[in-house]
């Protein structure tokens, strides 16, 4: 099987960057072989787009993990962590980067893709976490935020191993 593990959001707007934090810490995980191996492919990447661009990163891939910013409609809870699939989205509003005003939702883009015949991934999870501040510039997240980093490092780790 082959999945890909993708670190939405921009690591220079605070907790927008709870994605990529997310994925540098299991890149590091991974490269010093401090989880078992697996007879899986594996590959770790950081993005910045959502929609169609997003879609394209998921060619070839089996699974793809997402883990990305999310902004809850209504009662907010800074750094709840969510685990959600496509149809969860399809229900839902996007998470902060599988969608853009410029593009098409991921849930769209993904149903455009393999209608034209590419091979993109079955199953698709998505761990959101529920931000506070997505406008301020800082290297930095919240308080609240920082600490769900290492619960979504574990729980995708554990994905991984199946």
């Amino acid at each position: 099987m082959k999945t890909l593990v993708v670190g939405l959001g921009n690591p220079y707007l605070t907790d927008d960057g709870v994605g990529v934090k997310v994925a540098y810490e299991i890149e590091r995980i991974l490269a010093s072989n401090q989880q078992p191996a697996t007879n899986h492919h594996i590959d770790v990447t950081e993005a910045s787009v959502g929609g169609l661009r997003l879609m394209e990163l998921m060619i070839g891939y089996d699974r793809v993990i997402i883990a990305d910013a999310f902004t809850k409609p209504g009662e907010r809870q800074p750094g709840r962590i969510h685990r959600l699939t496509l149809d969860d989205l399809r229900a839902i509003s996007p998470t902060q980067h599988s969608a853009s005003a410029h593009d098409t939702t991921l849930v769209t883009a993904l149903d455009s893709g393999r209608a034209l015949g590419f091979h993109l991934p079955d199953e698709v999870i998505i761990y959101a976490v529920e931000v506070e501040n997505v406008l301020e510039f800082s290297e930095e997240p919240t308080t609240a935020v920082a600490a769900a980093i290492s619960p979504v490092v574990e729980a995708v780790l554990q994905e991984l191993k199946t």
